[in-house]
């Protein structure tokens, strides 16, 4: 004797669920009100691979046994709710049911095979219904008038009548490819070989419809039961086999001091979670084309290589924003595959290096308004031989304060003083980024002046 502990229950029955997706992409756990004690498998479509329903189910009855001391109860129908009531209430443990026969099959079962709450098979029962079969022919005004909705939905599910929408426990992916192995794997190589083999089969059916691999999911299946899922982001749509199996290389270099292959893989698997079209591309007859096309690719491949061995969010690249103060008119998003975009350049000039915060310095002016004629910054004072400007910049009033407070006097509040700025050169050829804080005699009484960025 154990004493219950439900959130255990679910959290194992969740890995059970993850492994049973070596049978079909598609497995949703079962844990409503009878708590959790199974799961459904959609194996439309994968069936064929274990040579038909029937072996399907014994070779997961099999290993349930074998991997996990569990006994289990299986069976197959059209419907969830089909499936579930015969595998609880059927006298045979490994059942297929024949396609359209779910009414006769349910007839003579229990009413607790519809999956109905307490309440209402203790009152079905009261009323003299004690087999499903004998609801099913009955007039169902009076059932909706005097029971839940769940009753009539329960019945139409099981019936076929009614779709019931199950919830993977993972996403199912676009395409999906698996291989099971006649022996255990446990080297890397030997799974980089077998990933490039399904990726290749995955190959012709993106080529057929047009599409490329955005995202794809590795998934190596452990002897003992575990499951180990590893997912591969692309930065630009891809049928490329050698890359793909370059990038899972590298992620399973990345993971290898944490990996633990255990009694080795006897089956992995490959899919396509996120697919965008890829359209066909005439490049043999135009050079320019080809060239372009190689460079976008190379980049991209670059950029996949960087992103498995320093992380998706590391690698990141600077997008422009709409606003005119310098420190706000770029941003730092992750690589997410699209170009970005940049505004016309303007006709006043930039730095190469703007400063992370623009510095205080020291500026000796003819008139207070005017352009600096000296300046001391970092303890170094500059004679400027020329300068140009000013370009005025006014201070953003309906945007957000910024996150973070800076050195600008009047900053991250609502109303910031305007910016006068200034391109100057000193005497040694160096050109420098400096602005004047407010507009003398209206938002100032003193000049304050900040350096922010040097040119090249």
């Amino acid at each position: 004797m154990r004493d219950a502990d439900p959130a255990a229950d679910d959290a194992a029955l969740q890995r059970l669920a993850l492994w049973a997706t070596r049978y079909t992409p598609t497995a949703s756990p079962w844990n409503e009100d009878n708590g959790a004690d199974g799961f459904f498998l959609d194996i439309e479509g994968s069936s064929h691979l274990f040579g038909g329903e029937e072996k399907l189910i014994a070779d997961l009855a099999s290993r349930l046994g074998k991997n996990f001391g569990l006994p289990a109860r299986l069976a197959v129908a059209d419907t969830a709710g089909a499936a579930w009531a015969l595998s609880r209430f059927h006298k045979t443990p490994l059942f297929v049911l024949p396609s359209g026969q779910q009414a006769a099959a349910l007839a003579p079962l229990a009413i607790e095979a519809l999956r109905l709450a307490p309440e209402t098979r203790s009152l079905l029962r009261r009323l003299g219904f004690k087999t499903a079969g004998a609801l099913f022919d009955k007039p169902r005004a009076p059932f909706a008038a005097r029971f839940p909705t769940e009753l009539l939905r329960r019945i139409d599910q099981a019936l076929g009548r009614v779709d019931e929408p199950l919830v993977p426990i993972v996403a199912p992916p676009v395409y999906h490819c698996l291989r099971y192995l006649l022996e255990p794997i446990f080297t890397q190589e030997a799974i980089v070989a077998h990933a490039n083999r399904l990726m290749q089969t995955l190959v012709h059916v993106l080529a057929r419809d047009d599409a490329g691999a955005r995202a794809l999911r590795l998934g190596l299946y452990n002897v003992d039961g575990a499951v180990e899922t590893i997912d591969i982001a692309l930065t630009l749509p891809t049928r490329s086999v050698a890359h793909v199996a370059r990038l899972i290389a590298l992620k399973l270099e990345a993971l290898a001091a944490t990996r633990d292959a255990g009694f080795g893989f006897e089956t992995i698997g490959l899919a396509v979670t996120r697919a965008e079209p890829m359209p066909a591309r005439q490049i043999e007859l135009t050079p320019a084309a080809a060239a372009d096309a190689n460079r976008t690719e190379c980049c991209a491949a670059l950029i996949d290589a960087l992103r498995q061995r320093l992380g998706p969010a590391s690698v990141r690249r600077f997008e422009a924003r709409a606003s005119h103060l310098p420190e706000r008119a770029e941003m730092l998003p992750p690589v997410d595959g699209k170009a970005p975009t940049w505004p016309a350049p303007e006709q006043n000039s930039r730095p190469l290096l703007l400063l992370p915060h623009a510095e205080p310095a020291e500026v000796t002016a003819l008139v207070p308004d005017g352009p600096p004629r000296r300046f001391c910054w970092r303890g170094v004072t500059h004679e400027v031989t020329g300068a140009e400007g000013p370009e005025r910049i006014a201070g953003e009033w309906w945007r957000r304060p910024l996150p973070c407070p800076s050195p600008l006097a009047g900053e991250g509040k609502e109303g910031a003083p305007t910016r006068d700025y200034y391109l100057v050169e000193d005497s040694d050829g160096h050109r420098f980024w400096l602005f004047r804080e407010g507009i003398y005699g209206r938002e100032t009484a003193s000049a304050r002046w900040f350096v922010h960025g040097l040119f090249a």
